[in-house]
């Protein structure tokens, strides 16, 4: 375990304040059609993505360690991360990295559903190692900003997520084994 729980917390966060739904339309003394069924008290594309973040998490879990399927998953949603943690403890590194990958990278998911694009510049460029990462949000990825840093068509490198979140889970994983 790499100590890191601030995916559990932003999960609570995203439960908690964004979840509310979203009033759309025109200002109370606008004219529109009139409603015939009243929207969704919460914002269902956040409860989607909640519940997608824990599937995927138990999925995994219950991939890599078959006895996780006597465990029930917690009913709270950011507890799910700590039960994957103690059912595949014993599990070898190469796959504890592979987890807490999957966890670092939905909780960079979670950042970015709440707006907060700066968690992409906190990481390095996997291919120059310069720290101008930002956030391209219709190409789904990060992007250099390094003018040297493109591919064969000229193009500015972009990085998924789960690239990211490799290298992170990588890069502390091996600073902790060096500091030991």
């Amino acid at each position: 375990m790499l100590g890191d729980d601030t995916t559990a917390q932003r999960l609570r966060l995203l439960q908690a304040e964004f979840t509310q739904h979203v009033k759309t339309g025109p200002p109370g003394d606008g004219r529109s059609a009139t409603k015939t069924e009243a929207p969704a008290p919460i914002d269902l594309g956040v409860v989607d993505r909640i519940r997608a973040a824990v599937y995927e998490v138990e999925t995994h879990t219950r991939a890599a360690d078959w006895t996780a399927a006597a465990g029930p998953v917690p009913a709270d949603p950011a507890a799910v991360y700590d039960w994957a943690r103690q059912h595949t403890a014993h599990l070898d590194e190469g796959r504890q990295q592979a987890r807490e990958a999957i966890i670092y990278r939905q909780g960079l998911e979670h950042a970015l559903a709440m707006g907060n694009t700066t968690v992409i510049r906190k990481h390095p460029c996997p291919e120059c190692g310069c720290w101008g990462l930002y956030w391209r949000a219709a190409a789904n990825r990060a992007v250099c900003v390094n003018h040297y840093c493109t591919d064969d068509n000229g193009v500015a490198n972009t990085w998924s997520l789960a690239r990211l979140a490799r290298q992170h889970v990588a890069a502390k994983e091996s600073s902790s084994r060096r500091a030991t």
